[in-house]
C-alpha cells in the first residue's frame, strides 16, 4: 500500500475512472439506465436491450438515434466529455436525461466494451473496442444509423465489486425495473427487451401514455386507476393513481417523472402521502405521475446518478401534486361510472372479481375439504353488542396448538365493536382492545405456514388470468414453487401472464391479481435474501397482508370466532409485519386509575 506521506497527487486516469464507475455503475441495471438514457437523448425512436446472465455476461443497447462520427466516438470515452451542455450556465437549464459525461468512460473502465456507431449522413460507421479502460481497437464498420453498445464481463477487473452482485434472477429483475420505468416515460418510442435469447417484452410506439401504462403494468392497474390532471402556477401534473380500497398497494408501484426524467423528490412523496385517503394498514397507492415545470425550476445535479431532484419551489410542486390527487379522488371524479375511459385494453377481458368486494372474516377450519358457506355481511354494531356468557376457550380450535404455547388469558367475552373498527373484550385479567385487521393477518399467515400445500384449496369456477409487468412476472416466475406450496395453483399463460386455477380456501375472497402483485412487490423488497423457506414465509406474509385493505363484516359471533382463532396462534400479539394486534389494560391498572385500590 502506498505510504500516506501527506503529499497531494493527481490520480492516474484509470484509477479516477474506476472511482467514477463506483458512483455511476452500481450493477448491470445501472449500465442499462445510462445507455438507454443516452439513446433517448440521441433522438432514438427504437431501442433494443439485450442481456445475458442477468447482465453480468452481456448488456447490449442498440438504438436508431443520431449516431456519432469517429472523432465524437473517441471523444465520448474521455471523462467530462458531453454533447449536452456547453458552459456552466447550461447546468441550470438541463432538458436532457444525462449531461455529466461520465457514463461511457466509467462503464468502459470496468468491462469489455464495444461501441459501434454511425451518423445518418455518413457512408460508414466506426467500431471502438475498450478492454477494462484500455483502448484496444478503432476500425471502420458497416452498420445501420444509430449506436450499439455492448458491455461484456462487467466488473471483470474489479472482483470486489463483482462478488457483491446478486443472483442472475435478481439482477435481471432490476434491469426489467429500469426498462419498465423508461418505457413508461416515453410511450412514443418502441422498446424491446431480450434476456438470454428469449424475448421478454416488445412494445410498439403508443399513441398515449395510458396505452403504454396499461401494457406494462397490466389491466388490474388500468381498471383501478383514475387520471390525474392539475396545474399550480408553472407546475403541471398528469398521470394516473389507484382508487382507494383496491387492496394493499406498495410504494414500489409509484412511478414519478420530472420533465420526463424518472426521479424522486421528498416533496412529491410527501404530497402523495398527505393527499391520499388514509386506509387500513400502511397501504400506499400505485401511481404514475408526470410533473412538468420550466427546467430552470428544478436541479437535477443533486445525485451522481440523477435519482433525486430538488426544486426551487418545492411547496408549489407539493401543492400541485396534492391538488391533482385530491381532485381525481373526489367522490364525483373517482366513482367508476364517472371515468371517461379505462386504462385497461378493451381487447383483454378481465374476469377477476372487483377488488373492493367485502371480505368475510369467517375462516373455514383447516381440515375442511369443501367450500364453506359465505358469512353474512353484517355492519359493525357498537351500540347494542352481542355479549356471550364468559366461557373457557374451546379446547378444539381450527389451528393445532402445542402444549408449550401459552394462551394470553383463561377466558374472555366479547363486549363491543367500536365505530373506529376495534374490538373490545373482557378477560380474566383485564380489558383488551384488538385490531381485527392485524389479527386477521396473523391468523391467515399462521394457517398458510402451518398447512402449506396441504391446506384446503378452493378451485376457481373461472380461472383468473393475471397480466403483469416484466419485472413482477420474473419475480413470480422465480418464486412459483413457493407460491404453489402455499396452496395456489398457477401456471404461465403466455408472456408475463399467469393463469390461476385455485387458491387457498382461506384466501378465496381475495383478488388473485392483487395477491400476485403484492407477492411480487414483497419479493422486490427482499431480493437480497434467498432460500426456499424464506420465499414460502414471504409468500404467506404477502397473502396475509392482502387482507389488510379489505372491508370488515363482523357481528358478535364473527368477532368471537376471530378472537378464538387468534388465541390459537403461536404469536397472537403482533401481526406478521410486527404491528401490535392487541393492547391489554389489567384490572389492577384500571383499579389504580379509578382509585379503587
Amino acid at each position: 500500500m502506498t505510504p500516506r506521506d501527506g503529499h497531494v497527487r493527481v490520480l492516474p486516469l484509470h484509477v479516477a475512472n474506476k472511482i467514477a464507475a463506483g458512483e455511476v455503475v452500481e450493477r448491470p441495471a445501472s449500465v442499462v439506465k445510462e445507455l438507454v438514457e443516452n439513446a433517448l437523448d440521441a433522438g432514438a425512436g427504437r431501442i433494443h436491450v439485450s442481456i445475458a446472465a442477468g447482465g453480468r455476461r452481456l448488456v447490449s443497447v442498440q438504438d436508431d438515434g443520431c449516431g456519432m462520427s469517429r472523432d465524437d466516438a473517441l471523444l465520448s470515452l474521455e471523462r467530462q466529455a458531453t454533447s449536452k451542455i456547453l458552459d456552466v450556465g447550461d447546468i441550470d437549464e438541463i432538458d436532457t436525461l444525462g449531461f455529466r459525461g461520465e457514463a461511457i468512460p466509467s462503464i468502459a473502465s470496468v468491462s469489455r466494451f464495444t461501441m459501434t456507431t454511425r451518423r445518418r449522413d455518413s457512408d460508414e460507421g466506426v467500431s471502438v473496442v475498450v478492454n477494462a479502460g484500455v483502448l484496444a481497437e478503432v476500425r471502420a464498420a458497416g452498420c445501420p444509423p444509430g449506436t450499439k453498445v455492448e458491455v461484456r464481463d462487467l466488473f471483470c477487473n474489479v472482483p470486489a465489486r463483482r462478488k457483491f452482485l446478486r443472483s442472475f434472477q435478481t439482477e435481471e429483475a432490476r434491469i426489467k425495473d429500469v426498462f419498465t420505468v423508461h418505457a413508461i416515460s416515453r410511450p412514443d418510442v418502441s422498446f424491446s427487451l431480450e434476456a438470454d435469447g428469449r424475448e421478454v417484452c416488445n412494445l410498439a410506439p403508443s399513441a398515449t401514455a395510458a396505452e403504454r401504462v396499461a401494457e406494462l403494468l397490466g389491466p388490474a392497474f388500468g381498471e383501478n386507476a383514475v387520471p390525474l390532471m392539475a396545474e399550480y402556477g408553472c407546475v403541471k401534473v398528469s398521470g394516473f393513481i389507484e382508487r382507494p380500497g383496491m387492496g394493499a398497494p406498495m410504494r414500489h408501484s409509484q412511478y414519478v417523472f420530472v420533465n420526463g426524467r424518472p426521479a424522486s423528490a421528498p416533496c412529491i412523496a410527501g404530497a402523495i402521502r398527505d393527499s391520499y385517503p388514509k386506509t387500513g394498514g400502511d397501504a400506499r397507492p400505485g401511481a404514475v405521475i408526470f410533473v412538468d415545470l420550466p427546467p430552470g425550476q428544478v436541479d437535477v445535479n443533486v445525485h451522481p446518478t440523477k435519482r433525486e431532484v430538488r426544486f426551487r419551489n418545492s411547496s408549489a410542486v407539493h401543492s400541485a401534486v396534492a391538488l391533482a390527487i385530491e381532485t381525481a379522488l373526489s367522490p364525483k371524479c373517482a366513482s367508476p361510472s364517472a371515468q371517461p375511459h379505462s386504462l385497461a385494453p378493451s381487447a383483454q377481458p378481465h374476469s377477476s372479481p372487483p377488488s373492493a368486494q367485502p371480505l368475510s372474516l369467517a375462516f373455514p377450519p383447516s381440515s375442511a375439504s369443501a367450500p364453506a358457506a359465505p358469512a353474512p355481511q353484517v355492519p359493525l354494531v357498537p351500540s347494542v353488542p352481542v355479549v356471550p356468557e364468559p366461557k373457557p376457550i374451546a379446547s378444539e380450535l381450527p389451528i393445532a396448538v402445542d402444549g408449550d404455547v401459552a394462551r394470553p388469558w383463561a377466558w374472555f367475552k366479547f363486549l363491543a365493536a367500536t365505530d373506529s373498527g376495534y374490538l373490545l373484550i373482557e378477560t380474566d385479567a383485564g380489558l383488551v382492545t384488538i385490531n381485527p385487521h392485524a389479527a386477521r393477518e396473523r391468523i391467515a399467515y399462521e394457517r398458510l405456514v402451518a398447512d402449506g400445500a396441504s391446506c384446503a384449496v378452493q378451485d376457481l369456477l373461472i380461472p383468473e388470468t393475471v397480466k403483469m409487468g416484466p419485472a413482477d412476472a420474473a419475480r413470480i416466475r422465480a418464486a412459483e414453487a413457493a407460491i404453489r406450496e402455499t396452496g395456489f395453483r398457477i401456471e404461465e399463460f403466455g408472456r408475463d401472464t399467469f393463469k390461476v386455477d385455485a387458491v387457498p380456501q382461506i384466501a378465496k375472497s381475495l383478488n388473485a391479481a392483487d395477491v400476485l402483485a403484492t407477492i411480487a412487490r414483497d419479493l422486490a423488497d427482499g431480493s437480497r435474501r434467498g432460500g426456499d423457506r424464506w420465499r414460502r414465509e414471504l409468500v404467506a406474509k404477502s397473502v396475509a397482508r392482502s387482507f389488510a385493505g379489505m372491508s370488515l363484516a363482523l357481528d358478535g359471533e364473527g368477532a368471537t370466532r376471530l378472537v378464538e382463532e387468534l388465541v390459537a396462534c403461536r404469536t397472537p400479539y403482533v401481526c406478521p409485519r410486527g404491528r401490535p394486534i392487541m393492547i391489554f389494560t389489567s384490572t389492577r391498572e384500571l383499579d389504580r386509575r379509578f382509585s379503587r385500590c
